[in-house]
């Protein structure tokens, strides 16, 4: 299993996440695939020194992709794995807030 910094790839800032951690306080990752929910809080509490209440993971389905007109270059964008996590109140993280 890979090391914390490993296990959480980057944040998720889209502006469906970005609603959702202004109104729920619910932070969204991207996460490596074999991480598990107590590991996705370990890392979170470790790397953000905040207090997690709650995860929820997902894997996110692959996608088909087009590279334009050329059909020789189509293919599928990869599966990956997303986490939800859920801050206890008056806690932030700083990445989401910038």
């Amino acid at each position: 299993m890979p090391e914390l910094h490993r296990m959480i790839v980057g944040p998720v800032i889209t502006e469906k996440s970005s609603a959702a951690y202004q109104a729920r306080k619910e932070y969204a990752f991207h996460v490596h695939a074999a991480a598990t929910k107590p590991q996705i809080r370990a890392a979170i509490e470790a790397l953000f020194k905040v207090t997690v209440t709650d995860v929820r993971t997902m894997v996110v389905r692959a996608k088909r992709r087009t590279g334009g007109l050329s059909v020789a270059r189509a293919g599928r964008r990869p599966s990956w794995k997303k986490a939800i996590v859920t801050l206890k109140e008056g806690d932030a993280i700083a990445v989401f807030e910038g």
